[in-house]
């Protein structure tokens, strides 16, 4: 079974969350993780870190595949727009250097990793750290990007079985 790199991403205005998996389908290793700590530049400036950050992640690490968490629904406006566009920057990095990008629900990747939609961030990093076997403290951005990767993972495997088993 080939072995696929995927980039998964946990967008942020001020954290930006990244994790690198490898997947043969069945087994998935932690390549690199990572949080992208914006700080207080101006906005512009951090959507501007972001793209060019991400873009050297993939130029060094070479992922096959990219998967983002999408916006989710958020009581402040300004906020939704924030991540949206913390998004858009993640995203066209993806984009330029080629790769494909799926995106997830909070709930999707939750269901994925956790088993259930409503887990909440601690059971999120305590499952990421068994699945990849990680020892140590995870940083809650760091484990959402590697839950995004993983949710990828499970749902591109199955998508491809289900192609497989109807051809």
């Amino acid at each position: 079974m080939t072995t696929r790199r995927i980039l998964g991403i946990d967008p942020g205005s001020r954290i930006t969350g990244i994790g690198i998996i490898d997947t043969d389908g069945r087994r998935n290793q932690h390549v690199f993780s990572t949080c992208l700590r914006l700080g207080d530049a101006s906005f512009p400036e951090r959507l501007g870190t972001i793209f060019s950050e991400l873009t050297r992640i993939i130029r060094e690490y070479q992922p096959l595949e990219m998967a983002i968490e999408s916006v989710f629904v958020s009581n402040n406006p300004a906020s939704a727009l924030k991540l949206g566009q913390a998004r858009g920057a993640a995203i066209c990095a993806g984009v330029i250097a080629g790769l494909p990008v799926a995106e997830y629900s909070p709930k999707e990747v939750k269901q994925a990793t956790v088993g259930k939609g409503g887990a909440d961030k601690a059971q999120v990093q305590h499952m990421v750290k068994l699945l990849l076997s990680l020892q140590g403290r995870l940083q809650v951005d760091t484990a959402d990007a590697l839950a995004v990767a993983l949710c990828h993972a499970h749902a591109s495997h199955l998508q491809q079985r289900l192609r497989s088993t109807v051809a």
